[in-house]
């Protein structure tokens, strides 16, 4: 990368997103040393203009950003840094420095409420029921529900067909939350695949 420091008087804007979720995280402002240390450590670290020094994000929370990929804009004046959030974001204890947002529902929104149910295991929960059946249940739901897609494959109601499509995912992911895994996994599966 042959990045402009010039424009910013010695720093340029990294914009910080989450590479699962791509979700906004922070904004940061590097300088070229910060930008080498990040390179070299897979940490971001900013120039704090308030201390006039180098800060490690995570350093005093231990809610470091660790670096997935670094992408240059096309004017090469800021960078965009796909990281893998170690805890909170923000000072204040969100996620992100932008506040909670409302997003709308995603895999990713689900797999975490499956995760949360796993973890908690609340009473009446259908999820809890499923992981407290063990693995080989949660297998057979999964079976059980793609012949149920096909079967609705076949004949011409898309709403039944989506619904059965939908259950299908779901018990996916309560399968993949079980051994260990995220939908997120099976994307970067693909992924590789696609290059």
């Amino acid at each position: 990368m042959n990045l402009d420091f010039n424009k910013l008087n010695g720093l340029i804007p990294a914009i910080i997103q989450d590479y699962k979720t791509r979700e906004v995280l922070m904004l940061g402002f590097m300088n070229k040393e910060a930008l080498e240390q990040t390179q070299k450590e897979n940490r971001v670290t900013f120039y704090s203009r308030s201390r006039q020094k180098l800060w490690t994000k995570g350093d005093t929370s231990g809610n470091y950003l660790h670096v997935k990929e670094i992408i240059s804009d096309c004017d090469n004046d800021t960078l965009l840094i796909l990281a893998e959030p170690e805890g909170p974001v923000c000072h204040t204890g969100r996620k992100t420095c932008f506040g909670e947002q409302k997003s709308n529902f995603d895999l990713n929104y689900l797999q975490q409420v499956i995760d949360q149910r796993r973890d908690e295991m609340p009473e009446g929960s259908y999820t809890t029921k499923l992981f407290s059946k063990g693995i080989n249940k949660i297998a057979q739901k999964v079976g059980e529900e793609a012949v149920e897609l096909v079967i609705e494959a076949k004949d011409q109601n898309d709403e039944l067909f989506l619904n059965e499509a939908a259950d299908l995912i779901y018990h996916l992911q309560v399968l993949l939350s079980a051994k260990g895994f995220k939908m997120n996994d099976v994307v970067d599966v693909l992924n590789k695949r696609h290059q």
